[in-house]
């Protein structure tokens, strides 16, 4: 073994404890990706017919979409045998366990709620919230790496991390991988991309494209569930809740601008009276 390998220190998961209540690095690091995703949503906001109680209220949902639907998506996608078992398993969130998959439905279900509201277009929502996004993933991923989880597969790259409780082996961090690519590159070419006018549903058919290939490159470098493994030894259950991004997110920018290529289609325009109050 390369004795040149970083090996991981201790870190208390528990930041500060103030009775019952305390805090956690990854609760942190959710926290910092919402007011992070608030305060640039805050700063386009004149872009839009919505006031700030309402972008308020369509960022606190998409926060609710991803804790809710990233449960139910772990235990559906991940442990759904142990829910059949348990099927109170589904409310042991104290156990662990969130997937991102389930998060986007769930952010996706919150944001059509949202789009109802205000009588916009689902798409004009989605093209909105698209660029903040990975601020919140890559905010994710620093906690998983923090917490020692999530880890890689084995590697002797001369960056390789001994984790603790993963068997005492240099480790791809591809936690940090996946902060690089689904956090910060994939933030910067969102945050570009919709900077000028686009067709819409054009920004979220690229957040779809963008993180679902990330996802599924970075997965040959991530330690599949033990549980699951790799299906014929070759994709893991990540890729294959991948695949559909891709293909959707393809075909979502092919409509976009096959279909509803104006410019100005692309900012988003609701019906409600800025004075109302949600």
């Amino acid at each position: 073994m390369n004795d040149s390998y970083f090996v991981f220190p201790h870190i208390d998961p528990v930041i500060v404890s103030l009775g019952p209540i305390s805090l956690r690095w990854y609760g942190l690091m959710y926290l910092v990706g919402f007011v992070a995703a608030f305060w640039l949503a805050s700063k386009r906001l004149s872009r839009t017919n919505w006031s700030k109680d309402q972008l308020s209220d369509m960022l606190f949902w998409g926060f609710l979409g991803v804790i809710l639907g990233g449960r139910v998506g772990y235990v559906f996608f991940y442990q759904f045998p142990t829910f059949l078992e348990d099927p109170l398993y589904l409310f042991k969130i104290w156990t662990g366990g969130m997937s991102f998959h389930g998060g986007l439905i769930g952010v996706i279900c919150a944001l059509w709620l949202f789009a109802r509201k205000t009588q916009s277009h689902l798409l004009t929502v989605g093209d909105f919230v698209a660029p903040l996004v990975p601020i919140g993933l890559g905010a994710g991923r620093v906690g998983n790496f923090l917490n020692a989880e999530l880890w890689g597969r084995t590697t002797d790259v001369p960056w390789a991390v001994i984790f603790p409780n993963a068997g005492n082996l240099p480790r791809h961090p591809s936690q940090l991988y996946e902060f690089a690519l689904e956090g910060v590159a994939l933030f910067i070419i969102l945050w570009l991309f919709s900077s000028k006018p686009r067709p819409r549903g054009a920004v979220s058919g690229l957040f779809l494209l963008g993180y679902g290939a990330f996802r599924f490159f970075i997965e040959y470098f991530r330690e599949p569930d033990q549980h699951l493994g790799l299906y014929h030894d070759f994709i893991s259950r990540g890729q294959i809740l991948s695949l559909p991004m891709i293909i959707t997110g393809l075909a979502l920018i092919v409509w976009a601008y096959r279909y509803n290529a104006l410019p100005e289609q692309a900012l988003p325009k609701t019906k409600i009276n800025k004075n109302v109050k949600s």
